[in-house]
């Protein structure tokens, strides 16, 4: 498997369920950062259970579309796998480059999308991607929409809609009851940039009557709009940066919320394509709010409130709903909780992308 994404640990737990099921060797290449503008985001330090690790600087770190790794093929002739999974889009040139060194030694390969927009792409990519569509052996899609996408694009191989990565419910776990007295707090995790809708959950909070508070996890260019609209609604002070934070501390941050909101807007050229921080806030029992951007309906299923994008009144009739409605949090935090357990952990997510590898080396 090829997968910057895997230079966070938390990620690398699927691999290491996959290897546990003993039915296949598997082997990872994995840059030692990933350049995310002017920072370098290192390869997170972590187990590598049951499966080998190897460190491959890419040429042109940070694009992601743009990267590739020269010593691939190489390492392709000395490991001689049977199934090679690019754990990237089919227009990359990545892609591109381990399918063509794949076919070269008659191994199998698979690739992975999450692209749930129709875009006609501009030279190479457009060749890159009718490459890739009508010569792999196999995709992933992490979601229905995207599943469709390559469909109308015209791949007619072997296909399965998994996600990318699950969760580890151990970590993202209900925390004991007990906790201090607080206002309702609502809170959201991610980039603060517009497409999340965050001026909408804004708009939709301060028009609400009662006792809340809304937390922000991320950092991102709309902050200082963020700061100057809250300012001018009249609810600064109950308006809270919490900044980034690593995976392994999000867990405690789910815990101070009572709700956790994903107001996401469809641009031109980006819908949302999954929602991690929705299954990570279910894990932990948290009941969730969301758009009908993208895939969030169907990530939250029965477990979530689900309002029309860009719709502020529609946005606080459901967030006033859960805050006037305790029973009803805790019902859907189970829910959630139940979604995750029978969807989304990495097991899960292991197990089904294992019995994809399968049927894909006997196709």
């Amino acid at each position: 498997m090829v997968s910057k994404a895997c230079y966070l640990a938390a990620y690398r737990q699927k691999l290491a369920e996959m290897a546990a099921l003993s039915r296949i060797d598997l082997t990872l290449v994995v840059p030692p950062y990933w350049r995310m503008g002017k920072r370098r985001a290192l390869l997170e330090e972590g187990p590598a259970d049951g499966y080998k690790m190897v460190m491959e600087n890419p040429v042109f770190n940070g694009r992601f579309h743009l990267h590739f790794y020269p010593q691939l093929p190489g390492l392709m002739s000395r490991v001689r796998p049977e199934l090679v999974h690019i754990d990237e889009e089919p227009y990359d040139l990545v892609t591109f480059h381990a399918l063509r060194a794949a076919c070269r030694r008659g191994m199998k390969l698979v690739f992975f999308t999450w692209q749930n927009l129709w875009r006609a792409l501009p030279p190479p990519f457009g060749m890159m991607e009718r490459y890739t569509l009508g010569r792999a052996h196999g995709a992933i899609a992490g979601s229905a929409q995207a599943a469709d996408i390559l469909r109308r694009k015209g791949y007619a191989g072997r296909l399965a809609i998994i996600p990318q990565f699950g969760v580890d419910p151990e970590v993202f776990c209900p925390v004991q009851d007990g906790a201090p007295p607080r206002p309702f707090t609502v809170g959201f995790a991610g980039r603060l940039v517009r497409e999340k809708g965050l001026l909408v959950l804004l708009e939709a909070l301060a028009g609400m009557e009662g006792d809340w508070r809304l937390v922000l996890v991320g950092e991102g260019p709309l902050r200082g709009e963020l700061e100057e609209e809250a300012g001018r609604l009249r609810v600064r002070p109950r308006l809270k940066f919490l900044g980034a934070a690593p995976s392994g501390e999000m867990a405690a941050r789910y815990a101070e919320m009572d709700v956790l909101a994903l107001p996401s807007l469809t641009v031109p050229r980006w819908k949302e394509q999954f929602g991690r921080v929705l299954v990570e806030a279910m894990s932990c029992q948290v009941p969730v709010v969301g758009s009908d951007s993208g895939e969030i309906p169907q990530v939250m299923g029965e477990a979530g409130l689900v309002c029309p994008e860009g719709d502020a009144a529609g946005l606080r009739s459901a967030l006033a709903r859960l805050m006037e409605n305790p029973g009803l949090r805790r019902e859907l935090g189970r829910l959630g909780r139940e979604r995750v357990l029978s969807m989304y952990t990495h097991r899960k997510v292991a197990a089904d992308t294992v019995e994809f590898y399968e049927k894909v080396l006997a196709g």
